[in-house]
């Protein structure tokens, strides 16, 4: 009986170590940072200024509207979907962020003491881990940067998850196709430049949320538990089809329960969102929600900036 009980908590533990990706000693930098209160705390100060930044950022392009993330706005979507009133719709995606983190914490079973002295090497490095991406954008395009902001959406102000302006939007012949506000040729960049960095911002929390927090684990669901493939398959299989649909979406989109048209489709940039979407699941894996939300942040930031000043048209 001994030994049936001692197998058994082996077979727990192997269970339960095989559903972290990695594992780093215990309270170490490395540890304690992918902890997700962790990230939590250490990606407040992003979810504030993306949040004031849409309230309070009034240029000329976005005084009559408002650009969205769109992965924010599929969150609104769903949360008015659950009956979440439409006046908290700005407020809402940060409080899921906010609860999911926490769940999230609770189930792992970790300290839920924070090293505040962590915070400031967590976005260092989410800095040097983003230029990778930024060298290898570069290296595709020696014009610009892949800029992140195409993603966003412009929202009518009256409501942030009202309909696109077709006014604004409308694709000729499209036939109720509309097409966003992006972040590409025809405009001063330097208008936009504090509008495409705040829209940056969320993006890198947003996007991460859905396309990695969300989306990898109920495809690991689905690979793993539901059609029973091998764990390292499920795992390939979730970050391949997780980063193709993040590229997918920066060119079409249903927003609104309408198909939507974001950057211009080029196999050069599908191509880097893709990979770009494998390095951020990489990151996810291996240091946690936290860093890797700010390390599309801070991509989105320094391509932002580059292609404003020094690399853009």
């Amino acid at each position: 009986m001994a030994g049936k009980k001692t197998k058994t908590r082996d077979s727990s533990r192997l269970r339960d170590e095989a559903s972290q990706w990695f594992n780093f000693q215990t309270d170490s930098y490395l540890e304690r940072t992918a902890r997700p209160i962790c990230s939590l705390v250490f990606l407040v100060p992003f979810i504030v200024i993306y949040e004031l930044g849409t309230i309070f950022c009034n240029t000329d392009i976005l005084s009559q509207t408002q650009e969205r993330v769109v992965a924010f706005v599929w969150l609104q979507e769903f949360l008015n979907y659950l009956g979440i009133a439409p006046r908290f719709a700005l407020a809402a995606p940060p409080l899921v962020v906010v609860v999911i983190l926490i769940a999230w914490h609770m189930t792992s079973r970790k300290p839920w003491h924070i090293h505040l002295g962590d915070l400031p090497p967590m976005f260092l490095e989410s800095v040097l881990l983003a230029i990778p991406l930024i060298v290898f954008s570069l290296f595709l395009n020696s014009r610009t940067v892949a800029p992140p902001t195409e993603v966003s959406v412009a929202i009518a102000a009256s409501s942030a998850a009202s309909d696109v302006d077709p006014s604004r939007t409308a694709t000729p012949g499209g036939g109720g196709l509309s097409r966003p506000a992006v972040s590409q040729g025809g405009y001063d960049r330097r208008s936009r430049l504090v509008p495409d960095l705040i829209t940056g911002i969320g993006a890198g929390i947003y996007e991460e949320l859905v396309f990695r927090l969300i989306l990898v684990c109920l495809l690991m669901l689905v690979f793993q538990d539901i059609l029973r493939l091998p764990w390292k398959n499920a795992i390939m299989f979730s970050v391949v089809v997780s980063a193709v649909l993040f590229s997918l979406h920066h060119h079409i989109v249903v927003v609104n329960g309408r198909v939507v048209f974001g950057d211009v489709f080029s196999m050069a940039r599908f191509g880097f969102r893709t990979i770009a979407g494998v390095y951020f699941a990489g990151l996810f894996a291996i240091r946690g929600f936290g860093i890797t939300a700010a390390t599309h942040a801070c991509y989105d930031i320094i391509a932002t900036i580059l292609n404003t000043f020094w690399l853009g048209d």
